[in-house]
């Protein structure tokens, strides 16, 4: 599967429910069971199958968002800090990064699926969720 942004990440921008410049954004890593829906999975509860393992903590990571307009090409790129996990041992096929409120997961507004293209696994080692490149908003 392909990365993908949630059609809900874009009306919870314009309604004023995410604010990327100022939010917190968490990573958090998914199975190769996940199924993503962009249609209909809106919020962090919408997600299953998110791993388990040693030096994971259930929820992700923070992760920080810098916005950058790109006039000359008529969009909006977005990019996410580096998240890594020290000393674990876990497999994920991709990550689901989201706002997080710091409540129920009910309350936290998805963004976006991550697709490694395929299982990472760690064993008692530093897994590293590496964003080479933007998400993108193109006009």
């Amino acid at each position: 599967m392909a990365n993908i942004i949630y059609n809900s990440y874009v009306d919870d921008v314009n309604k004023g429910n995410i604010d990327m410049n100022t939010d917190t954004f968490y990573a958090m890593l998914v199975t190769s069971t996940y199924t993503p829906n962009k249609d209909t999975h809106t919020k962090r509860s919408d997600v299953t199958n998110e791993v388990v393992g040693a030096g994971y903590s259930s929820g992700g990571a923070a992760t920080t968002a810098t916005v950058t307009l790109d006039t000359a090409n008529d969009r909006v790129d977005i990019t996410f800090s580096d998240v890594t996990w020290a000393a674990s041992t876990i497999t994920a096929a991709a990550a689901v990064i989201y706002k997080r409120r710091g409540g129920a997961a009910s309350a936290d507004e998805l963004v976006a699926y991550c697709d490694f293209g395929g299982n990472v696994t760690t064993t008692g080692g530093t897994f590293t969720l590496d964003f080479t490149g933007p998400l993108r908003y193109q006009n």
